[in-house]
């Protein structure tokens, strides 16, 4: 049976460290394809290098480099990362034409080398790259998945588990929404730790001051790099994603979907939870929210549509 395999668009730090994180899982090949234009041969080294990491961790899944589409064909996964890092001070919002043009060109020769793949974006902004994305690979909505719910969930859960002094692993709570620095939502009413709900452990203060931190957790990053972009973390978040649909795990992760109706939002990208498997998106789940939740993942959905409708052709 053949091995699965995963192209990873966009050889850069975040490309890299996704690499580098699914060859150790050793659950699919991965292809690194970028342009040289801008990567030069850096994806071919990074290729050759963490190939040479086999034998020590123990990992029999082959990594390589391409410029080009032939060596992708056939691809289970293709993770576009592909567009300009946010830099300190610049919004998401800032990224948006550049990144669109990037994206729409990558997805659109990706989708034509292996036409049955699963697409999860990284590219910024996440949830307006993904209306390009849709449209550039003409796929089902079930095949065009964004990540921005999953790495702002960690971001999340973390601060919340540093607060309380327990594990990560123990709470339990989603973003949802946009992922922007104003429209992601933590779903505070629904958060717990060890079936305990989070207001009945942290003052109402501190809980709006997590919410806070996580809503710039990727500004806060920035600010510290001085250059670049987190890695670490995003990275980690997109892989498990890609995981679930490689080995069928069937996961509930928060995702950015192409609603059709989930919380009355219809025909827009926007976070929310779904089972993740073989094929990609299996079903959603509306989670049940405050009615000032509710009205904030509304407006998220809003504030997409108005960026998608500024995206040039």
């Amino acid at each position: 049976m053949p091995r699965k395999k995963v192209t990873i668009i966009g050889a850069g730090m975040t490309g890299g460290a996704m690499a580098q994180r699914l060859i150790e899982k050793d659950i699919c090949d991965v292809v690194l394809q970028d342009d040289p234009q801008f990567a030069g041969t850096m994806h071919f080294g990074k290729a050759l290098d963490e190939s040479q990491a086999a034998s020590w961790q123990g990992f029999s899944s082959r990594i390589s480099a391409t410029d080009g589409w032939d060596e992708t064909a056939n691809s289970d996964v293709i993770i576009c990362t592909a567009g300009a890092p946010r830099k300190p001070g610049m919004s998401r919002e800032e990224l948006l034409n550049g990144n669109a043009a990037i994206v729409r060109a990558k997805v659109s020769a990706a989708a034509k080398a292996s036409p049955n793949a699963v697409l999860i974006i990284f590219a910024n902004p996440m949830d307006a790259m993904c209306h390009v994305a849709l449209k550039a690979s003409g796929f089902p909505r079930e095949r065009v998945l964004g990540q921005g719910g999953m790495l702002d969930s960690a971001r999340y859960r973390y601060f919340v588990s540093d607060a309380l002094g327990v594990s990560p692993l123990d709470v339990h709570g989603y973003v949802i929404g946009g992922h922007t620095d104003t429209t992601m939502v933590p779903v505070v009413s629904q958060t717990r730790i060890g079936g305990v709900p989070l207001a009945d452990l942290l003052p109402a203060e501190q809980i709006a001051a997590l919410v806070a931190r996580t809503m710039r957790g990727g500004a806060e990053i920035g600010e510290l790099y001085k250059t670049g972009s987190a890695y670490y973390a995003p990275s980690t978040a997109t892989v498990e994603m890609a995981e679930a649909v490689l080995m069928d795990r069937r996961r509930l992760m928060p995702c950015s979907i192409y609603h059709q109706g989930e919380y009355g939002i219809k025909d827009v990208f926007s976070g929310t939870v779904c089972q993740l498997g073989e094929g990609g998106m299996q079903r959603t789940f509306e989670l049940p929210l405050t009615d000032d939740e509710r009205a904030r993942v509304v407006d998220a959905a809003e504030k997409t549509k108005e960026l998608v409708g500024l995206i040039t052709e």
